[in-house]
C-alpha cells in the first residue's frame, strides 16, 4: 500500500516540489531495506513506527510535529531531549517516504532534486539506489529516468545520516560546543553558542526543497546573468552564459532562447556538456535596482529557454533580475569599507542574521515576514553569519523585493576554526574539496541575485591558506568590475579587456576574507567587533565609543513582551530577575535559571551601567519588568544607530547591530521574537534609521538632522517642543528656512532647555521635520529625558494619569486579509501652534532616476514586477475600495498631558478564554508601535495583518497611562 497522503502528479516540462505526504521513522526501527520500502513493503500510513514528517526540515522538526519529544524551544524542554553526543548517530538517523505519479513520454528525462540535506543520505526509487554524499550546502541531482515505474506510481525513500562529527556539549557550554562540528561541511551554530542552547539532533534532515523536474533531450544548468552600465548608468548590456547538457544519443540541433528578444544556435554531440555565452543584450535607460531607503527595487523577469529540432521546447529557466551596479572600497578617511549602489554612496545600518529557525521550518511565508520586518525598520544590510546558513534562495528573493543587500559568509568561524576557547583546529573542515565544490555550488545557486552584496570568507576567522586562496581565485573580479566609478568606457572596450562578465563563477561582486578584515573593525583580524552588553545611550554619540570605520558586531539587550514569556515557558519561568544590590552602588540582575537558560542579557553592567530598567523604578512583576525593559529596548537601539548616523562619513560608513532575531526563543540580541512579536526596539531602529532623520545628539544636546539621500532638502524647517509631566509646553522652538545637503549629517541648533533656569526633571521632547511649504512631515522624532545624574521615576506617578484618546478605525478586509488605518488623537487640549504639523501628515519622498517603463523599447516583452511597495500598500491594494464603515473607540479621560508609550496588539476573539492564554495574532505589520502623542496631536497608524480560518480579530490598545488592554476594534 502507499501513504496515506494523495501523490502528486507530474506532468510536463518543468519543476514539481515534492513538499507534502512525506512519512518519516527511525532507521532503528525499520527492518527493511530501502529496496524493500520502495518495492514490496512501503508505510501503509503513520502508524508506528512511522509518522508524518517536516520535509523541508529536519529529524527534530519532525519529532517536535509528532510530540515524540517536546517543544525544546519551551522553557528547559531542550533539557529532556537526548543530545546526538549521548545517544549516537543511529538515534537520529531516520527514512523519509512518499510517493509521486509520473510517467515519460520519450526522449523526456527526469530528475530527482534534493537542493539540500544535511549531512548524507541513500536514495531508493522503487528498488533502485543512488548516494547523495556529504555536504550541507550543495544541490544533489539525480537523472532517475531509468528508475521511474512502468506504471507510473513510483515510491521515494531516503535514509538521512547526521553530520560525522556532531561533537559534545561540554558542562559549561561554550561557543561551538568543543568544536567538533567544524570538521564537517555543516552549520556551526548548532553545539551551541552564548545565544542559543545546542540542537540536539544538529539539524540532521531534508531540510531544503525537493523536486522532480522534467525536460527534454537537452537541459539548462545554471545560467549566469550580468549587467554592465555605460554613459552614466543610461546604457545597459545583459551578459548571459549558460550550460547546457545533451541526454540524447543524437546530436541535438537547439535554439537557445534569452527572452525571445534573442536566438542563437547551437549544436551539442550526444552526452555532450557545453557552455554557450549569448551576445550581449542591450537597455536603454532601464529602471534599476536601488537598496532599501535609496529608490525602488525593479525586478524584471528573465526568461531562458532551449527548444530541440525534432522534439520542441526541452527546458526553460526564470529568474527575477534587477539591473544594479554594487562597488565597495576602503574608504580613505574612515578606513572602513564603503558601498556604492549604481555610483551612489550608502552607508550601511542592518543587523546580523542567524537563520529563520532552528529546526530548519523554513517557508516562503516565514522568509516574507523576516525579510519585511527589516525592511520596515529602515534597514539595507543583512550579515548571513558564518555559522549559520548559505541562505536559501527564498530568503534572496524577499531581499530583492524589499531591498536588503546582503553580506554572505562562509562556513568559517573564530571559535570554531582556530580561535575558540579552548583552542580550536585552525585547519578548517577535514576535507577542503567539499567545502570548496559546496562553496562553489552556493555561488551559482545565488549569484543571480540582486540583493547580494558580497562574500565573505568567515566570521572573526579567515578560512585556511589553500582554501582562502582557492575562494579568491574563484570569486575573483572581473576588471570592469573592479574599477570603481569608471562608467565612460564602452562595451568594446570592456569586450577587449577580458571575457563576458557572465563567464565568471561570480566576478561582479567583492570577496573579503573575514568579517573584521579588510575595511570591517580594524581590518587585521583583531578582536575590534562588539560591545554586546548594556550601554548608557549617550554613549553611542561619543567620539571614542568606536575607533574604527565600519562595526561588523555591536549587540546589547532583547527581552519580548510579557505575552511571549508566558506563551514560551511555564510559571515558574515568569520571576524576573532578582535586583542585587552591590558595594559599588551598581546593580547585579540575577535571572532564574530559565533566563539564563534563553541566555538572558541583563539591562546593567555593574561598575560599568547602571541597571536601565531601575531607572523607571524597580519593576514589580511580569508585565512591570517587560514593559519597562520596552523602554530601554526603544531608547537603547534608537541612540545606537543615531550616534552612528551622527559621525556618518566622517567617522564610519556603516554598523551592522547583532543581532536581530532569534531563531528559538531567546532572550538577547533581538527586535522581534521567534514568535514574531515585534520588541520596542524594533520602532526604535526604524525611526533611527529613516533615509531624511531629526535627531538629538544625546552628548552635545544638538539637533541634527541626518540626510543618507542624494537630494537636497531646502525650505524645511525643524519644531522643537518640551512637554512635562502637567501637560504644559516650557519650550517651543521653530527653526526655518534650512537647507540639509545630500550625503550629509548636519548640526542644526543646540536643544537649550537643560540649561534653562529651572527645567523639569523628566520631560518629554518632540522633534519634526517639515517642509515649509505644506507643513508635510519628513522625520518625527520623540524623547523622553530627564536632567544630568536623573532618572524616570517620576514616570511612575504618571502611569495614573486618565488622558483621553479617539480612535478612528476604518477596516478593509478582503478574505483572511485586514488591512487597518487607525487615526490616534489625544484630545486632552487642543493645539496651540499656527501650524499644521500637529495633523503628522506625513510627506511621501519620490526617489529620482526611475525611468518609467515606457522608455524601454516597446518591443521588449521584459516585464517589470512592481516589488517593492510594501506590505501595508500591496495587501491594501487587492482591497475593495469600500471599506467597513468607520469606527471610533473614546478612551475617556480629565487629564492634560502626553499619552506616552501607547501599542496596539491583535488578539483572536474568543469567548472562552483560558487563564494566561497567548490569544495574540502574529505577526503583525504596524506602520508605527510604541509611540507617543503631546496634547491634541494626531497620528494615523496602518496595521497589516492575516487571521487563521474562522477567527474574529479585536485590535487593543495599551500604553504607559493605559492598562488592562482598551479594546478599539
Amino acid at each position: 500500500m502507499m501513504a496515506a497522503a494523495a501523490a502528486p502528479v507530474i506532468a510536463g516540462i518543468g519543476k514539481t516540489k515534492l513538499d507534502s505526504g512525506w512519512l518519516a521513522a527511525r532507521s532503528t526501527e525499520v527492518e527493511l531495506t530501502g529496496a524493500q520500502l520502495t518495492t514490496t513493503h512501503p508505510p501503509t500510513g503513520a502508524d508506528p513506527p512511522w509518522m508524518e514528517a517536516v520535509v523541508p526540515g529536519t529529524v527534530l522538526a519532525t519529532l517536535v510535529k509528532n510530540k515524540a519529544v517536546p517543544d525544546p524551544f519551551y522553557g528547559l524542554n531542550n533539557e529532556a531531549i537526548i543530545d546526538i553526543a549521548d545517544s549516537g548517530r543511529e538515534h537520529y538517523t531516520f527514512w523519509f517516504f512518499t510517493t509521486f505519479q509520473c510517467k515519460l513520454p520519450g526522449a523526456q528525462h527526469l530528475d530527482l532534486n534534493f537542493r539540500a540535506i544535511n549531512y548524507s543520505a541513500e536514495v531508493y526509487l522503487n528498488g533502485n539506489k543512488k548516494v547523495l554524499p556529504k555536504g550541507m550546502f550543495r544541490r544533489h541531482q539525480l537523472d532517475v529516468t531509468d528508475m521511474l515505474h512502468p506504471n507510473g506510481q513510483n515510491m521515494l525513500a531516503v535514509l538521512v545520516h547526521p553530520p560525522d562529527h556532531p561533537g559534545k556539549i561540554p558542562p559549561e557550554g561554550g561557543q561551538g560546543g568543543d568544536h567538533e562540528i567544524g570538521k564537517d561541511v555543516a552549520t556551526q551554530y548548532v553545539q551551541g553558542w552564548d545565544w542559543i542552547a545546542p540542537i540536539r539532533d544538529r539539524n540532521t534532515g531534508i531540510w531544503d526543497e525537493v523536486s522532480v523536474s522534467i525536460t527534454g533531450p537537452v537541459k539548462l544548468i545554471d545560467p549566469h546573468l550580468v549587467s554592465s552600465f555605460f554613459d552614466n548608468y543610461k546604457r545597459v548590456y545583459l551578459h548571459c552564459t549558460t550550460e547546457l547538457e545533451n541526454r540524447s544519443t543524437w546530436v541535438a540541433e537547439c535554439s537557445l532562447s534569452i527572452e525571445h528578444l534573442r536566438t542563437e544556435h547551437v549544436s551539442i554531440s550526444p552526452g555532450a556538456r557545453t557552455q554557450h555565452t549569448f551576445t550581449e543584450l542591450f537597455f536603454y535607460k532601464p529602471n534599476l535596482w536601488w537598496p532599501n531607503g535609496m529608490g525602488k527595487q525593479s525586478l524584471y523577469h528573465v526568461a531562458v529557454s532551449v527548444e530541440v529540432k525534432g522534439f520542441g521546447e526541452s527546458d526553460a529557466w526564470r529568474h527575477l533580475f534587477g539591473f544594479r551596479k554594487i562597488e565597495s572600497h576602503i574608504d580613505s578617511a574612515t578606513g572602513g569599507r564603503l558601498f556604492k549602489v549604481n555610483g551612489q554612496p550608502i552607508f550601511i545600518r542592518g543587523g546580523n542574521w542567524i537563520l529563520s529557525d532552528g529546526l530548519l521550518r523554513l517557508s516562503e511565508k516565514r522568509y516574507r515576514t523576516d525579510i519585511k520586518f527589516h525592511a520596515d525598520m529602515n534597514f539595507n544590510m543583512i550579515r548571513c553569519w558564518a555559522g549559520g546558513l548559505a541562505e536559501r534562495p527564498e530568503f534572496y528573493h524577499y531581499c530583492d523585493m524589499y531591498g536588503l543587500l546582503v553580506w554572505q559568509e562562509f562556513w568559517i568561524t573564530g571559535d570554531v576554526d582556530g580561535r575558540g576557547v579552548p583552542v580550536s583546529n585552525p585547519d578548517g573542515p577535514l576535507d577542503h574539496d567539499l567545502f570548496l565544490l559546496c562553496a562553489r555550488d552556493t555561488v551559482k545557486l545565488l549569484r543571480n541575485h540582486a540583493s547580494l552584496a558580497l562574500w565573505v570568507g568567515g566570521n572573526e576567522q579567515v578560512p585556511p591558506e589553500d582554501l582562502n586562496t582557492a575562494l579568491k581565485n574563484y570569486l575573483k573580479l572581473h576588471p570592469y568590475f573592479e574599477k570603481v566609478d569608471e562608467h565612460d568606457k564602452t562595451l568594446e572596450d570592456l569586450n577587449k579587456e577580458e571575457k563576458d562578465p557572465s563567464l565568471y563563477l561570480d566576478g561582479t561582486r567583492v570577496y573579503v576574507q573575514g568579517s573584521m578584515w579588510d575595511g570591517f573593525a580594524d581590518g587585521k583580524g583583531g578582536w575590534t567587533d562588539g560591545p554586546y552588553e548594556i550601554q548608557y545611550p549617550e554613549s553611542f554619540f561619543k567620539d571614542d565609543f568606536y575607533n574604527y570605520g565600519f562595526n561588523p558586531e555591536v549587540g546589547s539587550v532583547g527581552m519580548p513582551v510579557a505575552a511571549t514569556i508566558r506563551a514560551t515557558m511555564p510559571p515558574e519561568g515568569w520571576h524576573i530577575p532578582i535586583f542585587k544590590k552591590l558595594s559599588s552602588g551598581y546593580t547585579e540582575e540575577v535571572p532564574n535559571p530559565m533566563w539564563e537558560y534563553h541566555k538572558y542579557i541583563p539591562y546593567s553592567k555593574p561598575d560599568k551601567v547602571h541597571d536601565q530598567i531601575e531607572l523607571y523604578g524597580t519593576p514589580k512583576d511580569l508585565d512591570d519588568f517587560c514593559l519597562k525593559a520596552q523602554l530601554v529596548n526603544y531608547v537603547q537601539y534608537r541612540a545606537l544607530l543615531e550616534g552612528w548616523t551622527s559621525h556618518m562619513w566622517r567617522k564610519f560608513t556603516g554598523v551592522l547591530i547583532w543581532k536581530t532575531q532569534n531563531p528559538w526563543t531567546g532572550l538577547r540580541g533581538q527586535f522581534y521574537d521567534h514568535l514574531l512579536d515585534q520588541t520596542a526596539g524594533f520602532y526604535g531602529c526604524r525611526s533611527a534609521a529613516e533615509p531624511i532623520h531629526v535627531q538629538l545628539n544625546l552628548a552635545t544636546y544638538s539637533i541634527e538632522v541626518v540626510n543618507t539621500t542624494s537630494d537636497e532638502f531646502s525650505g524645511v524647517a525643524i519644531e522643537a517642543s518640551v512637554w512635562d509631566l502637567e501637560g504644559a509646553c516650557p519650550y517651543y522652538k521653530v527653526f526655518d528656512k534650512l537647507s540639509v545637503p545630500p550625503k550629509k549629517t548636519v548640526s542644526i541648533v543646540e536643544m537649550k532647555y537643560p540649561k534653562s533656569q529651572s527645567p523639569k526633571p523628566v520631560y518629554f521632547l518632540l522633534l519634526k521635520l517639515y517642509h515649509m511649504s505644506d507643513f508635510g512631515i519628513i522625520s518625527r522624532n520623540f524623547y523622553w529625558l530627564h536632567v544630568s545624574g536623573g532618572n524616570y521615576k517620576l514616570l511612575e506617578a504618571y502611569r495614573k494619569k486618565k488622558v483621553p484618546l479617539r480612535i478612528t478605525s476604518m477596516a478593509y478586509v478582503r478574505g483572511s486579509s485586514y488591512e487597518i488605518d487607525m487615526h490616534v488623537q489625544n484630545t486632552s487640549k487642543k493645539w496651540d501652534s499656527q501650524n499644521l504639523t500637529h495633523r503628522n501628515v506625513f510627506s511621501t519622498r519620490h526617489s529620482g532616476g526611475d525611468i518609467d517603463l515606457a522608455s524601454l523599447d516597446s518591443d521588449h516583452p521584459v516585464k517589470e514586477v512592481n516589488c517593492r511597495s510594501s506590505l501595508l500598500q500591496s495587501v491594501g491594494n487587492c482591497f475593495s475600495k469600500e471599506a467597513n464603515s468607520p469606527t471610533v473607540a473614546i478612551i475617556n479621560g480629565t487629564d492634560v498631558g502626553v499619552a506616552f508609550f501607547l501599542h496596539f496588539s491583535v488578539h483572536a476573539m474568543k469567548a472562552d478564554r483560558k487563564e494566561g492564554e497567548d490569544t495574540r495574532i502574529l505577526p503583525v505589520h504596524y506602520s508605527d508601535n510604541y509611540f507617543s502623542l503631546v496634547p491634541g496631536e494626531i497620528m494615523t497608524i496602518k496595521i497589516s495583518f492575516e487571521v487563521p480560518r474562522g477567527v474574529t480579530p479585536r485590535v487593543t490598545l495599551n500604553g504607559w497611562n493605559y492598562h488592562g488592554g482598551h479594546t478599539v476594534l
